[in-house]
């Protein structure tokens, strides 16, 4: 499963009432870090399977949704499950240290 473009509109739908636990990657086109770690995140998504969805949030045209959470700097991070935030990071990390994080919070 590739990921899913979500805005503000959809935030809740895609993310806080999804079945499985959601990653969501809040970002922006102009980011160098949040491109460097786009495609490990893609490749995380596909590992596993269905057991747990990607969600990107574009921060230049859904700014809601990030300010709502806090998010200050980006790329920041948060795994949703059952609709709460249950971690969250900031920051760009090698594939290995995301998949770590992800498997510690889900």
């Amino acid at each position: 499963m590739s990921s899913v473009a979500v805005t503000d509109a959809t935030f809740d739908s895609e993310v806080r009432q999804s079945d499985v636990p959601v990653v969501v990657d809040f970002w922006a086109e102009w980011c160098g870090p949040c491109r460097q770690i786009s495609p490990a995140l893609e490749e995380l998504a596909e590992q596993y399977g269905g057991k747990i969805k990607l969600a990107k949030v574009d921060v230049d045209q859904n700014p809601n949704t990030a300010a709502s959470l806090g998010v200050r700097g980006i790329p920041a991070l948060f795994i949703f499950k059952d609709g709460e935030v249950i971690s969250n990071r900031a920051g760009a990390a090698p594939k290995a240290a995301l998949q770590s994080w992800i498997d510690g919070a889900i």
